[in-house]
């Protein structure tokens, strides 16, 4: 799944007044994963937020500040009422859990100890860690809120060996507001990591500090940190095709998965041959096909194309002059198959 981005409609530990526009520039941006605090908004409000994200095909959290067990309680039957998604935070665990019970929330409470407002997490790693492994192992908690840059120890420490130390999924909060604590985050192991305020004041690295270019930010740094960026750009098969003249000998023009894709043009007749253990796709780019099999044979038209299963003899041919054509099949494919011919080409070069 890669590392979940979670945008927070927050700033100082409570929800933004203006949280229902910037929900709308997240959503279009492609945001799914949106939270809001249970402070700072009317309880309405909170729920017709919630109601939006969920409406935007996002996925909703809640996170809690309360520190007393009485508000904590007030705050688990309220994430009830509005219906959301995830409930993180929060350290009067066996109070939530009944609460909870019987729904389809999921819970990240706050593992350490947590002080003040804004909240930070107090102890020594050796401490929250302790604290992790005992909520971890609770029934119905099904992961853990870390506020790992809300601590003063070792930031990358505490969150490795948070992550080392339990067995389910662990999100990252605080002031995470560059690629390089994304990445410090990714290799702790987390799931997923808060950006709230640092999006909203427009401190992201990124070209403008408008919320849409910092969100599209942080979800390509997302994506790069995950390995989720592809390095492809179109390709036009017209320009592609005029870059060589050589004929039966196949160009390699891109890979997916163990599949290549392949151009090549035809002058003439091929040799007899089947393949034995690979199946083989002919698109007609440009021209005319002729596909001999042994029982018959097919035309091929620009536009068109053909399979040819394996362990099927045939032979190509191109008609009235020059046949450009597309062919997909494993990489294994060699194009003489089980023919001895001087076209045989072993090693293809790219186009």
């Amino acid at each position: 799944m890669g590392l979940r981005f979670i945008f927070m409609l927050t700033r100082n530990d409570k929800t933004v007044e203006d949280a229902e526009q910037h929900l709308k520039v997240a959503l279009a941006a492609g945001v799914h994963h949106i939270g809001f605090k249970d402070v700072g908004l009317p309880f309405e409000r909170l729920k017709e937020l919630n109601v939006a994200i969920k409406k935007g095909g996002a996925t909703s959290y809640l996170e809690v500040v309360s520190l007393d067990k009485e508000s904590e309680v007030a705050s688990a039957k309220a994430a009830v009422e509005i219906g959301v998604d995830i409930l993180l935070g929060g350290t009067n665990v066996e109070a939530v859990l009944p609460i909870l019970k019987d729904t389809n929330i999921q819970y990240y409470p706050f593992p350490g100890r947590i002080e003040g407002h804004p909240s930070v997490l107090a102890g020594c790693i050796d401490e929250v860690v302790e604290s992790a492994v005992q909520l971890a192992a609770m029934d119905g908690v099904h992961g853990l809120d870390l506020l790992a840059y809300r601590s003063r120890e070792n930031v990358t420490g505490l969150m490795a060996a948070v992550c080392a130390a339990v067995d389910k999924p662990v999100i990252m909060a605080g002031s995470i507001g560059s690629r390089e604590r994304i990445e410090i985050v990714r290799r702790s192991g987390a799931a997923g990591f808060t950006i709230g305020t640092a999006a909203l004041d427009g401190d992201y690295p990124a070209d403008s500090p408008e919320l849409e270019t910092q969100l599209r930010s942080i979800q390509r740094d997302v994506a790069g940190v995950n390995n989720h960026l592809s390095p492809h750009t179109p390709k036009n098969l017209q320009k592609a095709f005029a870059s060589f003249h050589d004929t039966w000998s196949p160009r390699v023009a891109g890979r997916v998965n163990n599949m290549m894709i392949k151009l090549a043009k035809f002058e003439g007749e091929f040799v007899w041959h089947h393949h034995k253990h690979e199946d083989e796709m002919f698109l007609v780019h440009k021209g005319r096909l002729l596909m001999k099999f042994r029982d018959r044979d097919e035309i091929v038209n620009e536009g068109e194309f053909i399979i040819v299963p394996h362990g099927v003899e045939h032979c190509p041919v191109a008609l009235g002059g020059t046949c450009e054509v597309l062919l997909i099949e494993p990489a294994t494919t060699i194009n003489t198959g089980n023919a001895k011919d001087e076209r045989k080409i072993i090693d293809l070069a790219s186009v």
